[in-house]
């Protein structure tokens, strides 16, 4: 896969590296105060850590705060449903669960604003179309987020990734990061219909 490089690319890093530096010591408080919670509520680690695919397809380890409770059979907790607690589900229609991927963002492996890091196992299922969501860094948000978030089909989130790394500019970012904001507030698209959360790329569900 070939990465498309643009003269706002350049720009759009040295974004990120002042965005995330800021972001990060504004929000400690915050930071702090949700990872207490999330031990409180949920144990240890608080951190979820996971492989996703980056730019070029490159893999980095993502983080993010913890928001489901461990697999345990025993308990019956094993689906995205049983192990997403109330407080889980608050922490992601606020968005705090995604925090700690700021410090991705400045080290470069995501962006503020790009295509959401998706699951290793989807790289061999994407189109040569789709795959093209991989020209850019992933974002913490993207055009695929605030066009419906989880509620729209994979087809769609994919269009609007592509449409993102053609379109990709500081005006297209701005808008996205207000729009987000107000996704947040209104607190949309956290699942889709009929799920917890999303269903995964390629499988379906009766």
């Amino acid at each position: 896969m070939s990465i498309r490089v643009r003269p706002y690319d350049l720009v759009k890093r040295a974004l990120d590296v002042v965005a995330s530096v800021i972001a990060l010591v504004v929000l400690s408080p915050v930071i702090l105060a949700t990872a207490v919670l999330v031990a409180v509520k949920l144990g240890r680690p608080v951190v979820f850590a996971q492989k996703r695919p980056g730019r070029d397809g490159r893999i980095f380890t993502l983080y993010k705060f913890r928001s489901m409770r461990s697999v345990d059979e025993s308990r019956g907790w094993v689906a995205d449903a049983d192990r997403l607690t109330p407080f889980g589900v608050r922490l992601r229609s606020t968005s705090l669960d995604e925090l700690p991927s700021l410090w991705n963002v400045l080290r470069g492996d995501m962006s503020v604003v790009g295509p959401r890091p998706l699951l290793v196992e989807y790289l061999e299922r994407y189109t040569p179309e789709q795959a093209r969501r991989h020209e850019v860094r992933p974002g913490i948000t993207g055009l695929a987020q605030v066009t419906g978030r989880n509620a729209i089909s994979w087809e769609d989130k994919f269009a609007q990734d592509v449409r993102y790394v053609d379109r990709r500019s500081v005006g297209l970012d701005l808008r996205i990061v207000l729009a987000t904001i107000g996704s947040v507030v209104k607190r949309e698209g956290i699942s889709a219909e009929g799920h917890a959360t999303m269903t995964k790329f390629g499988e379906t569900h009766g």
